[in-house]
């Protein structure tokens, strides 16, 4: 009994630890891409967790870029997927060459009448840097494949219905692919 009494509190600082370092992680520290709210490009706010159980391809764009052709790749994945669960979020940003100097309203109008979009779209911002939004910098601060820097316009980043991010895609792989369309079919819900 009293060897059972002692095995039973030496491993008691074990589970403290454990749970201790549970308590540590900073509240309202985000874990998923649900977490955040952002802006469409109406500024409107707008809650991820809106796309909860959904597969989200979160993309930043611009209108004057040697990839801006990829807005038509990305309209055809989302007609072909949409109704079996994926979205595409588009970021427009003018990080990169200034080749998104439009108003949310320019860029809009431009989405919309050149390339028939209709997936949404939300407000022009930063994504890489210290001013970059909050999504962003949790996107790019993840481990591996997953997460990393934003090389140029049109990064996509594949997210499970979970919220979990995927992969990081960059700007060179184009949304018809088939590296890009397996990833996204695998990720659609089940």
């Amino acid at each position: 009994m009293r060897i059972q009494l002692l095995a039973t509190l030496a491993a008691l600082p074990l589970v403290a630890s454990a749970s201790v370092a549970a308590e540590t992680t900073t509240p309202g520290t985000p874990v998923s891409v649900y977490d955040f709210k952002v802006k469409t490009i109406d500024g409107k706010e707008a809650p991820l967790s809106a796309y909860k159980g959904k597969a989200l391809l979160i993309v930043n764009t611009a209108s004057k870029c040697g990839y801006t052709p990829q807005y038509a790749g990305l309209e055809a994945l989302y007609e072909k997927y949409k109704d079996k669960g994926l979205v595409v979020l588009a970021f427009p940003s003018n990080d990169f060459g200034g080749q998104e100097p439009g108003s949310n309203a320019e860029i809009k109008t431009f989405c919309e009448l050149k390339y028939k979009t209709t997936f949404p779209l939300f407000e022009k911002i930063d994504v890489k840097g210290d001013t970059a939004a909050p999504l962003y910098k949790y996107l790019t601060g993840l481990p591996g494949k997953q997460g990393g820097p934003i090389t140029w316009n049109f990064n996509k980043f594949l997210v499970a219905p979970d919220g979990t991010v995927v992969e990081h895609f960059d700007s060179k792989v184009d949304p018809s692919s088939t590296a890009l369309t397996q990833k996204v079919e695998q990720a659609l819900p089940k």
